[in-house]
């Protein structure tokens, strides 16, 4: 039996894996998918990793997976627990000393949303988050999701510099969403070969594919536990 840790991106909740959850725990596994400290702007990375490893307590034989800005946060949980791999789904790599706040132009989100956006006329990017994120969701899930907002991460995590000093020593992989309107698959998959020398697996579904494809993300963190035993 795995343990997952389950860790969801900016905004959201740890209900955002429940479908994965019940997925893995369907295939004889144990989830972890806290709330991350919310509406305190003084909070940082590393409050957010303490609730993680709090939540995982003694349990062994861990995988660590981060969702969208789960990608800064998951890194620092794997590097303090005895974990046996590391997954981002479309998430954020971050360098050494990179602050949140800095992502966005090093990485060179904007050019590649815009280019993206001239494709697929205007649907990538878009202000609606029916559009960008939760097009391929079932429309109660999205608003479900919608409701359940909150202030994260916070002004104190999205400035400070990212604390590791390096990628942590840990098996990772990295899930680009085929369909993804936030992240464009194609950019995530050469920042996942520039900044982690990894080549990403890919799911169909768009950027909330944790509840728009529960199954397939779960079979796919079910093999990368196998491979790592």
């Amino acid at each position: 039996m795995t343990t997952f840790a389950l860790i969801h991106g900016g905004g959201d909740v740890g209900w955002s894996w429940h479908l994965v959850a019940a997925a893995l725990a369907a295939r004889g596994h144990d989830v972890v998918a806290p709330d991350l400290p919310a509406d305190d702007d003084a909070l940082t990375l590393e409050d957010y990793a303490d609730a993680v490893v709090a939540a995982v307590g003694d349990r062994r034989d861990v995988v660590v997976v981060g969702h969208s800005f789960g990608g800064f946060t998951a890194p620092i949980v794997a590097a303090r627990l005895p974990a046996d791999a590391l997954v981002l789904l479309a998430g954020m790599i971050p360098t050494p000393g990179e602050p949140p706040e800095d992502w966005w132009e090093a990485s060179g989100y904007g050019i590649a949303v815009g280019e993206q956006s001239a494709r697929d006329g205007g649907l990538t990017g878009n202000d609606d988050p029916y559009v960008s994120f939760y097009h391929d969701v079932p429309r109660e899930l999205a608003d479900e999701a919608l409701s359940r907002e909150r202030a994260h991460p916070s002004a104190a995590a999205m400035a400070a510099p990212w604390p590791l000093a390096e990628w942590p020593d840990v098996p990772t992989r990295f899930i680009v969403c085929a369909d993804d309107r936030f992240f464009p698959a194609d950019f995530l998959r050469d920042l996942a070969r520039r900044r982690l020398g990894i080549l990403a697996d890919e799911v169909p579904g768009g950027h909330c594919a944790m509840l728009s494809r529960p199954e397939e993300i779960a079979e796919l963190l079910v093999s990368y536990a196998d491979e790592v035993r």
